[in-house]
């Protein structure tokens, strides 16, 4: 069994090249500079390298790139009055709030993450969390399109891999990933049109679905990545048709393996370039078929 990997760094190198040439004949032409702040709230590790390579990615763009930086000691209304500041400057042209935020912050009650997205100005939400984006999103119509889904579907469009009449199998709903994906690959529009089937990622039989994708003939796009091992920073895997049956039954386990998730993670890029999805699979082959007798 073989999987063809997609280099979305790459990609994304080409794209972001693309950007600044758009910057900077915006900028020639007399607008302003665009402006891109992330609001960091504590001092979690992860969420400060993702900041800083949101900065960074912004430096090779043309983009000025802020960060507020905020103690995880604050308060919910100030961590609001913080973002009602960025909607009222001018100069700010995006708004990022970073997630997940410190769950003792607030005085040790936690955040209410909902309350903070809604507060951040439609016409800023670059990460399109705000409920009248997502609005517009299903009905085809977006303002702005989720990052990490908008960049599913341009990685698949520069391999490309036809959507068009495909069945999609998402694994995973959450709102920043399963949802919105679903909902842009559902539209009627270029490099969509797709027929999707979002399965929760703790559902029991997941080899349904996919034994209802390999019948259709259509090939099986795993989407919920934290739920598969790590294959390399930027890359992604596509799975034909025929890749469908033995690997089913051994996602179905690791899905519901939280210990075998966190180890495979762990292992990190070492690991995945010894990694073949035959080997990984076989195991739990027989297993599954027997399941299904």
């Amino acid at each position: 069994m073989t999987a063809d990997l997609l280099d979305g760094k790459r990609v994304a190198s080409e794209i972001r090249s693309e950007v600044a040439e758009d910057v900077r004949q915006f900028v020639h032409e007399g607008g302003p500079q665009p402006c891109l702040t992330a609001v960091l709230v504590g001092e979690d590790p992860a969420s400060q390298v993702y900041v800083r390579n949101k900065r960074r990615a912004c430096e090779k763009a043309g983009i000025d790139g802020r960060t507020v930086r905020l103690d995880a000691g604050i308060s919910q209304r100030e961590l609001l009055e913080t973002v009602q500041t960025l909607n009222d400057d001018p100069a700010v042209h995006g708004i990022l709030v970073q997630l997940p935020l410190p769950a003792d912050g607030n005085g040790g009650n936690g955040f209410d993450e909902r309350a903070v997205l809604d507060t951040v100005a439609p016409l800023k939400d670059v990460d399109a969390f705000s409920p009248v984006n997502v609005g517009l999103l299903m009905q085809g119509r977006p303002r702005f399109l989720p990052c990490t889904p908008h960049g599913i579907q341009i990685l698949l469009m520069h391999a490309q891999i036809p959507v068009f009449g495909q069945h999609v199998v998402i694994v995973g709903r959450s709102n920043i990933v399963g949802k919105p994906l679903a909902a842009i690959l559902m539209q009627k529009a270029p490099h969509a049109n797709a027929t999707v089937t979002v399965v929760p990622s703790r559902y029991e039989g997941f080899g349904l679905p996919a034994i209802e994708a390999l019948a259709c003939g259509s090939p099986l796009l795993l989407a919920h990545t934290s739920s598969l091992p790590e294959v390399g920073g930027g890359a992604a895997a596509y799975f034909s048709p025929g890749d469908v049956h033995a690997l089913a039954g051994e996602l179905g386990r690791l899905l519901r393996d939280t210990e075998a998730r966190s180890q495979m993670a762990s292992q990190g890029l070492a690991r995945a370039r010894q990694f073949t999805w035959k080997s990984f699979a076989q195991s739990n082959v027989a297993a599954y078929e027997s399941a299904l007798a």
